[in-house]
């Protein structure tokens, strides 16, 4: 039973603990009215009427400095002086729910892209004016990609597997040593039956699951392959068979951008070097990352007369993988954006690809006008086209592909019959997919990667720093 005694102790102890409350929560600028982000957020989450998701990892430890001063009469205002500052945002889920994320420098509004490219496009106003912008930037490209000089090439001979016959088509997989000890991987697919001189395909790989081992990937490269064209798919770095020397983290180091960028040279020179490549048809076709890449190749090589970025081109979003935006490429020329770099590929052929649920979704409204207008400085208005799906989502779907045949076979003059049936339909059924190992160059357990080769991100920027010195 408690006694008077233990009770009137008892209540006095609540009684200060309460105080402590009330003077540890009392705000005055000693303490930078200073709150925990969690408490921050759950205030906002009363005083609004929403629910904000997020990690335990996301606010621990995390401090808002005059969080009360931060308010707002709308969520919005409020939500932007609260997290600003820690880096963080919000993305709106549905309804009133949020989730917490982190600031995406690659993110702009719609409404600032926008503004940046009219920015952009103010500077120019006839051929001659676009031309000067173009030589101003192309050069600072190499130099932010760390590629101006190029590193010396190695002279090593090719990897190759045995070439594998399909219905209308070859593939073969092939490595190329683009530095010492470090390999690019890939397969080149080419018709069955040809004569003379054909065109040459890139098709970078991007960000989806599978890698280039996918089957909407084999589907593209055989089809090329059987309308007349060589296409060489490959790996992204530290991504499919280079993980056999790098980590997979490894592939959101800034250096991937430059490797990536390098890799696509040395696989053109190597394509061009042979006897059956036509050096005035040389396409790159690539989606999402792959996308990405395929604008910035266009725009420091030459050698390229015809690409296709597919899901990726968009003057709001400047590519949210290190490997594609991870050098300082978008400070060239006082600020540059991905939308502009893709109009370095004008006069030359062009077609961008665009869906409904990414940052492509608003490309026919501003973005594709401004590609127009570049190319119509040429009398080429019409070598620039958009295919815009906007029911469509972030893939490269059997729609995507077909864009890209049609675009691609009137182009390069390639026999767009050999894969259709007899009412004019498309068939991409002749297509044998293959299991991800029939695709490797260095064996099922990497068992044919030369004893030289290096291992580990360390190596190889030691190596790159050593090349970059000779």
């Amino acid at each position: 039973m408690m006694t008077k005694h233990s009770f009137m102790k008892q209540l006095v102890l609540c009684i200060c603990c309460c105080f402590c409350v009330l003077v540890l929560r009392a705000q005055n600028t000693d303490s930078l009215y200073r709150q925990p982000l969690r408490e921050v957020l759950r205030d906002v989450e009363q005083k609004f009427g929403v629910t904000i998701r997020y990690a335990d990892s996301m606010v621990k430890d995390k401090w808002v400095n005059y969080a009360a001063w931060r308010f707002r009469p709308n969520l919005e205002a409020t939500l932007d002086n609260v997290l600003k500052p820690l880096d963080m945002k919000v993305k709106h889920d549905k309804g009133n729910i949020y989730k917490l994320s982190y600031y995406e420098y690659y993110r702009w509004d719609v409404a600032e892209g926008w503004a940046e490219l009219d920015r952009l496009a103010a500077q120019y106003k006839n051929v001659e004016e676009w031309e000067l912008r173009k030589k101003s930037v192309k050069p600072c490209l190499l130099e932010a990609m760390q590629l101006s000089p190029l590193p010396p090439s190695p002279q090593s001979a090719p990897i190759t597997t045995p070439v594998r016959k399909f219905d209308g088509y070859t593939v073969q997989n092939i490595a190329l040593e683009i530095l010492p000890g470090v390999y690019i991987n890939g397969s080149l697919y080419k018709p069955a039956k040809y004569k003379g001189k054909i065109p040459v395909i890139l098709n970078p790989d991007g960000h989806w699951e599978k890698q280039r081992y996918r089957a909407d990937c084999q589907y593209r490269c055989a089809t090329l392959a059987k309308m007349g064209a060589m296409a060489f798919s490959y790996d992204l770095f530290a991504w499919g068979e280079s993980l056999l020397q790098f980590d997979l983290p490894d592939h959101r180091r800034s250096l991937s951008m430059t490797i990536q960028g390098l890799g696509s040279i040395r696989i053109l020179d190597y394509l061009l070097a042979q006897d059956d490549a036509d050096k005035q048809r040389v396409g790159i076709a690539g989606g999402s990352g792959g996308g990405s890449h395929s604008v910035l190749i266009t725009a420091i090589d030459e050698r390229i007369t015809l690409s296709v970025p597919v899901v990726s081109v968009s003057s709001y979003f400047y590519g949210g993988c290190p490997c594609e935006s991870g050098m300082p490429v978008h400070d060239c020329g006082g600020r540059t954006n991905n939308v502009e770099l893709a109009a370095m590929a004008a006069p030359r052929p062009q077609l961008l690809i665009s869906d409904g649920a990414d940052w492509t979704d608003k490309m026919p409204e501003h973005d594709f006008p401004y590609l127009q207008s570049i190319y119509g400085y040429y009398g080429k208005k019409g070598q620039v086209e958009n295919v815009h799906l906007p029911l469509e989502k972030h893939d490269f779907g059997i729609n995507k592909r077909l864009a890209v045949y049609d675009f691609i076979g009137r182009h390069f003059k390639l026999d767009s019959n050999a894969i259709k049936t007899k009412g004019g339909k498309v068939d991409e059924s002749f297509v044998t997919i293959e299991p991800e190992t029939a695709l490797y160059v260095f064996g099922d357990k990497g068992e044919r990667l030369p004893a030289t080769a290096i291992h580990g991100y360390d190596q190889l920027v030691k190596l790159f720093a050593q090349l970059r010195t000779k």
